[in-house]
């Protein structure tokens, strides 16, 4: 926004002192705005698992994550459980690199893709027997304070398993998933740790539960 200032001076210490205000207002005007602090899950594997023919455990195809309404930005939200719990906030100038289900199925894909091939549906791949279909939705991913120095990386998703071709997939198995993870810090960046943690611990609890599904039909 510009602004006009109107000088109305008679000597030339008052037009000196009218040009100085200008300078002043232009140089306010130009300061750089402060710079938002991106965060994500880390690097994730930095050492390639050792080649196979054949992953161990069977392909599975991953879906698009799904997520609610208040997720699908990229701010790193937090709650107050003492005080509103029901109000998300979100933190000033710290913001995800990307909005927290495409976070969360990159995570599923790195840490699944150690033990098996994980597919788009798009890439129409052929495994040979129809491949189980994950589903997530992403429900809860927040930074949660039980107190003002105490708060919990919190995220609850529900998986869902299904099985088929062409067409509606046969519905193999769903389960929720609740996990929190104690933040070392109340900030941003304890949460954004806290958080990180929560999701590899759940994605861990899924890929049991997954195996555990796989196991009864002989897969």
């Amino acid at each position: 926004m510009k602004s006009v200032v109107v000088c109305a001076y008679s000597t030339r210490a008052g037009a000196l002192i009218c040009f100085l205000t200008l300078g002043l207002g232009a140089c306010s005007s130009l300061q750089p705005q402060a710079r938002a602090t991106v965060y994500d899950f880390g690097p994730g594997p930095i050492t390639a698992a050792p080649t196979t023919r054949m992953a161990p455990l069977p392909a599975m195809v991953l879906a698009e994550v799904e997520a609610s309404t208040a997720l699908d930005s990229a701010a790193v939200l937090y709650r107050l459980a003492y005080s509103d719990a029901q109000q998300l906030r979100p933190y000033a100038q710290t913001r995800w690199s990307m909005p927290p289900a495409q976070l969360l199925r990159q995570r599923v894909r790195e840490q699944m893709g150690q033990r098996r091939s994980v597919l788009n549906a798009a890439q129409g791949v052929v495994v040979g027997k129809p491949a189980m279909t994950l589903h997530l939705d992403l429900d809860e991913f927040s930074q949660l304070f039980d107190t003002p120095d105490r708060s919990n990386g919190l995220v609850r998703l529900r998986a869902t398993l299904g099985q088929g071709g062409e067409g509606a997939e046969r519905l193999l198995a769903q389960r929720s998933f609740i996990v929190q993870r104690p933040a070392s810090t109340g900030d941003a960046a304890g949460g954004v740790r806290a958080l990180t943690e929560a999701t590899d611990a759940a994605i861990a609890q899924m890929e049991q539960w997954v195996q555990q599904v796989e196991a009864p039909a002989g897969r």
